[in-house]
């Protein structure tokens, strides 16, 4: 590796008569300081495509290539060629045809025969500045015009020495916008530029980051080479093995960094040492517990007491499908907290939700000794009062609430475990505030019930502990997920008629999106009404829930629904998280191609609670695109959350996926965490690797990247997400 590397860098040397102490650091120059860019084109540079510095033009990838390294014959050419390139001279020149029809066509020559070049726009311009009998190189789509083969519109490069065989160099292919075409900022002036700079810069000024050993394990280049080839490749294989290091590069620093944290936390924080499994974990769990706990419930639950158990704070991302028993989960490790004299809280983003907690808490632990509250912005005056009271003196074991938890006047006595419901809808500075709530910060457990792909997983969380309950409790019926469209709307309502009259409700969901609330409101107002034609009072009872409601009515509504004083709920996706109705066995969801596949997921979750079968209904137009269609077939086949999550990445973006765009993690410029997984597993293995034997990286071969760190710090804060 080092030799070839060598060679190269001496060569390049030589070639350029220069040797490594000529250079100075140039990287850090703002890019106005670019021959041909000055400041009004350096500030659309940076307005336009983020590129402030040499450096972030160096980093300005292309996104294709075009191959000009080889020169074709004309006498060869049949028409059915994509793009050639031919070298010759222009012969004659004549404009033809008349007002809008007129064109510039240019007789073309090489030793073997002629072809016709055309312009059709800009022809007068092309016209003055094109010289018959001077020798061009050609490069341009083929046609074929009246059964003759023609080039319209070619780029025309005039011949040197140089180029005489073809470019030397595959032709690399940027990304532009129509405010910096309108300066002459094309894709072709872009690419003049980055030549520019490569011509003056000294591969010496791209410092290597990764060490050397491997480099050589999975035989990637060195970076300063890399950076050359994928602007300057000799062909395709040079394009690809730059890309193939930088995308290397890309994902093994987001590893580095993510496992230095881990590793920080495992052995900087400090934790309440949970000793015992005591009193009332035991007697919960011999005496009141409601079901056998699946496998994969023990396994999660062994996980928590292993990391309590060390005096470092634990830090876990508990992920489980809606009804896979996570709640379980968190109820036995506050009883783990309140044997080994602490207290414990669970968190939910919505008051609903926070009461579902309660209740279905409250009702479990009734037979015991163990007093739990309920604190959200509703409780006020003296209950709150007393709760806060009860708090602050130990007396109350376990509190629930939503935000109202994070407030300066609840104080706990002892607070050793904070558990956070649906972590995506709290930001990271709130859940630092449950870190405030005790002298050490309490153990933390966030739990979601939107499934995330592995590899995601792996790069955003990669700093916590993650646990997975795939597996759902027995006696749950899998959900039958069918397709309907507009026509079958009569038989949909029959059938929510049968549903009803055997004793079950259903929920109608309609979108909500914010960009078009107002019309989505018509849309749910219509909707509503449609709904009342087919279920007329006082025979059936409707509830409607959605955004515009003042709170209390929202919350009448939908307790009149979840104690089944109504048959059918009509309601925007704010049911998507929060209500529990196990007698509800029909979701109904309206113009499910507005949907994201995992919202569908999360919406279908809130049927299938109780004992008898559930159905969810995907209602859509009569005509669908192929990314409907495919979400659809993903929701008919399959209730797996984790398949889901996958194929939803696959068909939106990693991006795309709730709570990872907030967090900045995936602006990778080259790598994809879906396509390069094979690449993302090997980085993330080399990274675990140099850490565990140089934590603080002091050995000499990893001084590159400490070094290369160090410069980077401060410019991604994205890593603390837990």
């Amino acid at each position: 590796m080092k030799s070839v590397y060598a060679d190269w860098l001496s060569s390049w040397l030589i070639k350029k008569q220069l040797t490594i102490s000529t250079f100075t650091a140039i990287l850090s120059n703002p890019i106005e300081y670019l021959k041909g860019v000055g400041p009004q084109k350096g500030e659309l540079l940076r307005k336009e495509i983020g590129v402030h510095t040499f450096g972030d033009l160096l980093q300005y990838f292309p996104f294709r290539y075009v191959d000009r390294t080889k020169i074709d014959k004309i006498s060869s050419l049949s028409g059915y060629e994509d793009f050639v390139q031919i070298r010759g001279r222009i012969l004659r020149m004549e404009v033809v045809g008349e007002n809008r029809g007129k064109r510039l066509v240019a007789t073309f020559k090489d030793e073997t025969g002629v072809i016709e070049l055309v312009w059709f726009q800009g022809w007068q311009w092309m016209q003055k500045a094109l010289r018959e009998n001077v020798a061009y190189l050609v490069y341009g789509r083929i046609s074929v015009f009246n059964g003759v083969p023609q080039l319209a519109h070619p780029e025309m490069d005039l011949l040197t020495e140089e180029i005489a065989s073809g470019k030397q160099f595959l032709e690399p292919v940027y990304s532009t916008t129509e405010k910096l075409k309108a300066r002459g900022l094309t894709a072709k002036a872009i690419g003049k530029l980055t030549k520019a700079l490569l011509e003056q810069m000294s591969p010496m000024e791209v410092r290597e980051n990764i060490p050397v050993e491997v480099l050589q394990q999975y035989r990637l280049m060195p970076r300063s080479m890399a950076y050359f080839k994928i602007h300057l490749p000799a062909g395709e294989e040079d394009a690809r093995q730059a890309q193939r290091r930088l995308k290397f590069e890309e994902l093994f620093i987001a590893q580095i960094r993510i496992c230095r944290l881990k590793i920080k936390r495992h052995k900087l924080s400090q934790g309440y040492v949970f000793g015992a499994v005591g009193e009332s974990f035991n007697e919960f769990y011999n005496h009141h517990l409601p079901f056998d706990l699946t496998g994969a419930q023990k396994r999660v639950l062994k996980e928590i007491r292993m990391d309590t158990v060390h005096g470092r704070q634990m830090n876990r991302l508990l992920q489980g499908d809606v009804g896979s028993g996570k709640t379980m989960v968190a109820l036995l490790s506050m009883l783990l907290a309140k044997d080994n004299g602490f207290q414990a809280c669970l968190m939910a983003p919505t008051e609903i939700l926070a009461q579902q907690h309660y209740k279905g808490l409250a009702e479990l632990l009734q037979p015991m000794d163990v007093k739990i509250a309920l604190l959200t912005g509703s409780v006020k005056g003296k209950a709150r009062k007393q709760i806060l009271a009860g708090i602050a003196d130990g007396s109350i074991h376990f509190l629930v609430g939503t935000h109202a938890l994070l407030e300066k006047e609840v104080v706990f006595q002892n607070l050793g475990m904070a558990i956070a419901d649906e972590q995506h809808r709290f930001g990271v500075a709130q859940r630092a505030r449950l870190w405030e709530k005790n002298d050490i910060p309490p153990h933390i457990l966030v739990m979601t019930a939107t499934p995330i792909p592995r590899t995601l997983a792996m790069t955003i969380y990669g700093d916590l502990d993650v646990s997975v309950i795939d597996e759902m409790p027995p006696g749950r019926k899998p959900i039958t997920t069918v397709h309907r469209t507009e026509f079958q709307r009569p038989q949909v309502m029959d059938f929510i008629r049968e549903e009803i009259k055997k004793g079950r409700q259903a929920y109608i969901v309609y979108p909500l999106i914010e960009d078009s609330e107002k019309m989505d409101y018509e849309n749910l107002m219509k909707g509503y009404e449609e709904v009342k034609a087919f279920f007329p009072e006082p025979q059936y009872y409707i509830s409607m829930v959605h955004g515009r409601q003042p709170a209390e009515m929202r919350e009448t509504n939908m307790q009149r629904f979840v104690s089944g004083d109504t048959n059918i709920m009509v309601a925007t996706t704010v049911i998507e998280v929060g209500v529990n109705v196990p007698n509800a066995s029909v979701m109904v969801i309206e113009s499910t191609e507005r949907f994201g596949l995992s919202q569908l997921h999360q919406l279908r979750g809130r049927v299938g609670r109780g004992a008898e079968q559930s159905f969810c209904i995907l209602m859509t137009g009569n005509k669908l695109g192929q990314v409907s269609k495919e979400r659809i077939n993903v929701m008919v086949q399959t209730n797996n959350g984790f398949i889901i999550s996958e194929k939803d990445m696959e068909l939106r973006g990693p991006g795309d996926i709730e709570g990872t765009r907030q967090s900045g993690v995936l602006d990778f410029k080259l790598a994809d965490i879906l396509q390069d997984k094979a690449i993302l597993d090997a980085a993330r293995v080399s990274a675990e690797k140099i850490l565990s034997e140089d934590t603080d990286l002091v050995l000499p071969e990893n001084q590159g990247l400490k070094e290369y760190l160090a410069l980077q710090r401060g410019k991604s804060q994205w890593s603390k997400i837990s």
